[in-house]
């Protein structure tokens, strides 16, 4: 009877203690939810319609698995990192003095390679009569001051797999630094690098490396450290490896998110927030995140929705507006890039199609070849219509695009 007595008790109080270890442990993440999947689906959109891509294998690491793993990885560098005057420990132990630069943000703007930007140092002065007459006064009066055109910013993942796609290996390099070097000169806006061993492939020496890189053939390229963020260390390490930013995930995060923003902002160091549903949206806004990149993959369903991105690009303001939004997960076609970036993203990020794949020109070129309407008019149904660099409209066989010497226009 002891013995029955011991059994019912392991098997009732058991899952209770492993239920409370991870209630405290993810108390920053979103729970798996277990309703179905239709109430799943309205949770991403509010209408109740997805699709789903591709689906991970359960038996790979997920992302509680990996939140648990990272907790024990920083308890062990925070005990190499004790001493005040560490670098590390400095680096997140004193704010920044001055005005914040803000590289990473006018990178994933392009502001330098927009002559209308008036963040561009190198935009030509206005005169008066410019200011005062014509166009601009015409703008200015139907409340269309900042709604010019825009141009998107190409962003590539920096990566030899992924925790969402289990078992495969996108590309085989010795060095991130290189791989970075030579992104960057094809034209790449930003480059996230990650230091995640067991999930990504990468580690910290590599982003270092991968800074030295890019500071050599580029003076506005901003380089991003991607990690999966547990602990306020880590923004020490991007800092001290010179990063000009860091990926912090809404999911894994929760409610600690504004203090790590707060912590990021105090020691100068840029965030981009992912998220993926449209509550995890509205957190970042209301936590003044000023980078949000919108991901089609659900890191707690481990599940890709093409469309999530698309569906919830009407959170964010308009051309010009302080937050801007990126987007990325699954996009492997240039169609998608327009698609993304016509309704109103400033940039896509791609990871897998970019990493040791021949058409890495073909999509940054897609992406940087051309301008954008202001997102004001992403809803009037011109997503079709495409602009060279100087804003006229491009020729070509495109769908539903009319043009004088072109007889395939409308095929």
């Amino acid at each position: 009877e002891l013995k029955n007595m011991k059994k019912i008790h392991t098997f009732f109080v058991l899952p209770c203690l492993i239920t409370n270890l991870k209630s405290n442990a993810f108390s920053q993440t979103r729970a798996i939810p277990s309703h179905t999947s239709k109430q799943h689906q309205a949770n991403h959109n509010g209408k109740g319609e997805s699709s789903v891509l591709f689906q991970s294998s359960r038996r790979s690491e997920d992302i509680y698995s990996a939140i648990h793993r990272k907790e024990f990885e920083m308890k062990g560098v925070n005990a190499q990192h004790v001493a005040l005057s560490d670098p590390v420990r400095m680096a997140i132990g004193y704010g920044l003095e001055g005005i914040q630069p803000l590289k990473l943000a006018k990178a994933l703007r392009r502001v330098y390679d927009d002559p209308n930007s008036i963040d561009n140092p190198n935009r030509p002065e206005v005169t008066e009569e410019e200011e005062t007459g014509g166009r601009a006064e015409k703008l200015k009066e139907y409340g269309l001051k900042d709604a010019v055109m825009r141009r998107g910013s190409f962003i590539v993942d920096v990566k030899r797999k992924s925790l969402s796609r289990p078992g495969e290996t996108f590309a085989r390099y010795d060095d991130a630094g290189m791989v970075a070097e030579a992104m960057v000169s094809l034209g790449v806006d930003v480059v996230f690098v990650n230091v995640d061993y067991h999930s990504y492939g990468g580690d910290i020496t590599e982003l270092r490396s991968a800074v030295r890189a890019v500071k050599k053939v580029s003076n506005t390229a901003a380089v991003v450290m991607k990690d999966i963020v547990v602990d306020e260390i880590q923004l020490g390490l991007a800092k001290d490896a010179g990063a000009d930013g860091i990926l912090l995930i809404s999911s894994v995060l929760g409610p600690a998110l504004p203090n790590f923003l707060d912590l990021a902002t105090t020691i100068g160091l840029e965030t981009i927030v992912e998220c993926h549903t449209r509550n995890e949206v509205q957190a970042a806004l209301d936590a003044l995140a000023q980078n949000i990149l919108v991901s089609n993959y659900d890191r707690v369903q481990q599940r890709y929705y093409p469309d999530q991105a698309y569906k919830l690009a009407g959170m964010f303001p308009g051309s010009g507006g302080p937050i801007i939004c990126i987007a990325g997960g699954g996009v492997d076609d240039t169609e998608d890039m327009k698609r993304l970036l016509a309704v109103g993203y400033d940039g896509v990020i791609v990871g897998k199609a970019a990493m040791g794949s021949a058409r890495a020109p073909e999509f940054i070129r897609a992406v940087k070849d051309r301008t954008l309407l202001p997102v004001e008019f992403s809803q009037w149904g011109l997503e079709d219509v495409e602009f060279d660099i100087d804003g006229n409209a491009m020729a070509g066989p495109k769908k539903d695009i009319p043009s004088a010497d072109d007889d395939t226009a409308y095929m």
